[in-house]
């Protein structure tokens, strides 16, 4: 009776691996969607806009003024900062009123023994920021999906994750934290905010940047 039960075991442990397997390997659904090139531009070109109000001089005895980006502005503006869409591409397509459809990321360039990615996408639903971008484990393509609370403290920006996958397996958040902490300590310098804004959040579906 044991060897039968150990037998049952053995074949339930197997099944499961395979399954993870399978869920690690399988395209989740996508965080958000491509857009066309000539949206692309003009949410770009927002995007940039609305960051040079911050520049603004503030009026004596108001409160500091906040903007409000999209996910559609932010993941237009990662796309354009990674250079495979150089602005004059998009501002052509935005020109020509072609439909062509554009990646909301881009490969970007990498350090060396820094794992690639690429096909970064953005969502901000509530005050919760998705995002999803494509890598390499073991020679595969994988889709990891990470989401959770933007913050910021001390002039620099935080994230408190409240989900991650890898494919379409969920993995827990506690087993994960302290490695995502420990790895945004030691890229502290990126995380810093740029020297006019004084905060930031997501609230409402919208990244929220504060004037310093």
């Amino acid at each position: 009776m044991k060897w039968k039960l150990d037998r049952v075991i053995s074949i339930a442990t197997l099944a499961s691996s395979l399954i993870a397997i399978v869920l690690v390997l399988k395209k989740p659904q996508p965080v958000s969607q491509p857009l066309p090139a000539s949206v692309a531009a003009a949410k770009a070109e927002s995007f940039q806009e609305k960051l040079q109000q911050l520049d603004q001089p503030k009026e004596a005895g108001k409160p500091s003024p906040e903007i409000r980006l999209s996910s559609d502005e932010v993941s237009a503006a990662i796309a354009q900062a990674a250079g495979a869409i150089p602005a004059s591409t998009l501002q052509a397509a935005a020109n020509s009123g072609l439909p062509t459809s554009v990646p909301t990321s881009a490969d970007a360039p990498i350090a060396p023994g820094q794992p690639e990615v690429k096909d970064y996408q953005v969502n901000f639903e509530g005050d919760v920021a998705r995002g999803q971008f494509l890598t390499q484990i073991g020679g595969r393509d994988v889709y990891v999906t990470l989401a959770g609370h933007l913050g910021s403290k001390d002039g620099y920006a935080t994230f408190d994750p409240t989900e991650f996958k890898v494919g379409d397996l969920n993995i827990p958040v506690s087993l994960v934290n302290d490695a995502l902490q420990r790895k945004l300590s030691e890229q502290r310098d990126r995380l810093k905010l740029p020297d006019n804004v004084d905060g930031m959040k997501i609230e409402n579906g919208e990244l929220v940047l504060k004037q310093r």
